[in-house]
């Protein structure tokens, strides 16, 4: 690669997921199939909670919200990574990295504040439902809704400019498919162990303290609705359970990545592509085959819209 300043790197090689010529066009393939089904999918399920007045609760608002997120975050990675499928160098420039580091944890610490978020209106409507409208109004979802990305854009411009600070001037080798922050800084030509503990409580710690909470204040609620005889208890419990599947299917991927400090562990890249490519999307699809109102309205939507259009 050439050099900046002729000291400091200018871009990055990456290794991707494989050298092999015939898996990664395997690969290419088989991850243009995944989105083809479930990207639709996600844009399908916020038109449907949009255009559905039955569906305006603040649930569906969140629901709506991690879809767009999810779309989102799954726009950083993955292009760059079917693009280099096809290519023989595959490179990133110094600045496209540091994009690629910013928008993965902004857009992926936004969802995790925003999934807290929805933990609090599961808890309102569980054990305050008499006051569900004034505490969980459309202005305070709103509010959650904001604090959930200005938490995000924190996060991720901490990571920035810790690694932005740091001096790069070889090797620029990094042995996955995408720029993350612990491996770029192991690059850097400066100690770097104090940079790494502040990486590791703002990344780490963090994504770590946030799943126990989520995963305490759902089985909180759990428990309680176990004991409870209100009306629509069963409905209730299935939400939790939801909420509960996508909380360990984000966070955890995020905790094997990203507590472990001091160097790479076997299956990362693996983990990874989980993380950052198939799970996000999957995300809204496990809220929306174990909701029947979102899936009779998406029902009602095509039929509508879809198949009146067809004939």
């Amino acid at each position: 690669m050439e050099q900046r300043n002729n000291s400091e790197v200018s871009g990055f090689l990456l290794l991707g997921l494989s050298q092999v010529k015939e898996v990664q066009l395997a690969l290419f393939f088989l991850f243009i199939l995944f989105y083809s089904f479930i990207l639709p999918g996600n844009i399908l399920i916020i038109v449907t909670i949009w255009m559905d007045h039955h569906l305006a609760s603040p649930m569906y608002f969140f629901l709506a919200n991690l879809a767009f997120l999810d779309i989102c975050y799954c726009s950083v990675t993955p292009p760059k990574m079917l693009a280099d499928f096809l290519s023989q160098h595959k490179t990133i420039s110094y600045g496209g990295c540091m994009c690629q580091l910013f928008f993965l944890h902004f857009l992926g610490a936004a969802e995790i504040f925003l999934l807290m978020a929805m933990a609090y209106d599961r808890y309102v409507a569980i054990c305050r439902p008499l006051q569900y409208l004034y505490l969980v109004s459309r202005g305070v979802c709103c509010t959650l809704l904001g604090a959930s990305w200005l938490g995000g854009f924190v996060h991720a411009i901490i990571l920035v400019i810790l690694t932005h600070r740091l001096p790069f001037c070889g090797p620029n080798i990094l042995d996955n498919f995408f720029c993350d922050v612990q491996q770029v800084i192991r690059l850097a030509c400066t100690d770097t162990y104090r940079v790494q503990v502040l990486t590791f409580i703002n990344n780490g710690l963090v994504i770590l303290a946030s799943f126990v909470l989520l995963v305490a204040s759902y089985t909180t609620l759990l428990l309680k609705l176990k004991t409870s005889t209100t009306q629509g208890r069963s409905k209730a419990s299935s939400t939790c359970v939801t909420h509960i599947i996508v909380i360990f299917v984000m966070c955890a991927p995020a905790i094997y990545l990203y507590i472990y400090p001091s160097g790479p562990l076997p299956m990362d890249k693996m983990v990874a592509v989980f993380h950052t490519v198939i799970f996000p999307l999957l995300n809204p699809v496990i809220y929306t085959m174990r909701n029947k109102e979102i899936k009779s309205s998406m029902k009602k939507l095509i039929k509508r819209h879809i198949l009146w259009t067809a004939e």
